[in-house]
């Protein structure tokens, strides 16, 4: 007919359709006859994907955002606030994650969109459910959308997490996995060993108080009795015990001798274990047990004390035959003593 134009929108698009270049209507899919004898009216068709992963282009969402009602049959129009998350569903399946203080709007198609918005303001750690379902997530576009929303950390058995949220600590973790939305803030989480771990001092260069220089190799047992303590104390607990242990056995050492330091060991553990237990409990450090490995003596004192041990054992080899030859003499007396006012034992001694 006269002044009548046909358009054909396919069934994978929409038209929008404009009056004198303003927008008038949405023609969905299927053969549209408009009468424009003025020649007023365009049309603009537009490919519409019924996915979660498919949205409406942004040169479009000013339009919709004018014509709302025009577009309400056909687009879903979403808005996240500063410290919200938009959870996009299709079909009842998790497809995508939107960022706080976002906007956009998806084609109504035979699959139902819909857009769940979370507040992050204060609570932002994941629900246990949604946090499993995120961390095994296999599609590559969640995976990625994912990877940008959300933050994991795993706290192992026999560790103490600490949950620091812009700088500010905010709580404590129990070992096992814990996730939470990173969006608007910077969170961190710091572990500490809570188990039973052993230190070495070694080659320490030490003068003992008769002026000999040893070389001594320390261990001890120790573990974190109270984490919280030793988080907000000490920047490197490892090296602060350490130290502890190392100045310990300097000051023990130089006040004894060097046959003190031999002759009972275990007093030079105890001294350094009674020295290091109190200061280390004033910062939540547990000390169990202190020992010493290896007594190093340097060369030239190792010579001296072999031959020192060597005339040791000689005199002792030779008090041991003295008292043996003096016993032999003294049964000798005996019997001549015996035999002297006896003729008979001195004859049968003869005979023998």
């Amino acid at each position: 007919m006269l002044f009548k134009t046909k358009t054909i929108i396919p069934e994978s698009h929409r038209g929008l359709l404009f009056q004198n270049e303003q927008f008038h209507s949405v023609l969905p899919a299927g053969v549209h006859e408009i009468f424009d004898w003025k020649n007023e009216y365009s049309v603009h068709t537009v490919a519409v994907t019924d996915t979660a992963n498919s949205t409406v282009d942004d040169k479009w969402l000013h339009l919709i955002g004018l014509h709302a009602e025009a577009f309400a049959d056909h687009v879903l129009s979403w808005a996240t606030g500063e410290n919200e998350v938009g959870l996009v569903y299709q079909g009842g399946v998790l497809k995508d994650i939107k960022a706080p203080a976002q906007r956009g709007a998806y084609w109504l198609g035979q699959r139902t969109i819909e857009v769940r918005k979370l507040d992050i303001s204060e609570d932002f750690k994941v629900p246990k459910a949604l946090s499993r379902q995120l961390l095994s997530v296999r599609e590559p576009p969640l995976q990625m959308s994912a990877a940008a929303a959300i933050t994991m950390s795993t706290v192992s058995e026999g560790h103490s997490g600490f949950l620091e949220v812009d700088g500010e600590q905010l709580g404590m973790l129990d070992a096992g996995v814990h996730v939470w939305w990173k969006f608007n803030r910077i969170i961190k989480v710091k572990q500490l060993d809570l188990r039973l771990q052993n230190m070495e001092v070694n080659g320490q260069e030490i003068l003992t108080k008769d002026r000999v220089s040893l070389r001594i190799n320390l261990s001890a047992t120790w573990q974190i009795a109270d984490a919280q303590k030793v988080k907000e104390a000490l920047v490197d607990h490892s090296d602060f015990l350490y130290r502890e242990l190392q100045l310990a056995l300097r000051a023990v050492v130089s006040t004894q001798t060097l046959d003190e330091l031999l002759t009972d060991k275990n007093l030079l553990n105890q001294q350094v274990q009674d020295i290091v237990v109190v200061k280390a409990a004033e910062y939540g450090l547990q000390l169990n047990t202190v020992g010493a490995r290896d007594i190093v003596l340097p060369g030239d004192m190792k010579m001296i004390l072999a031959e020192v041990v060597e005339a040791q054992k000689t005199a002792e080899a030779n008090l041991i035959r003295r008292r043996e030859e003096t016993q032999a003499t003294r049964s000798l007396h005996n019997t001549a003593k015996l035999m002297e006012g006896n003729p008979t034992l001195l004859r049968l001694k003869e005979l023998e």
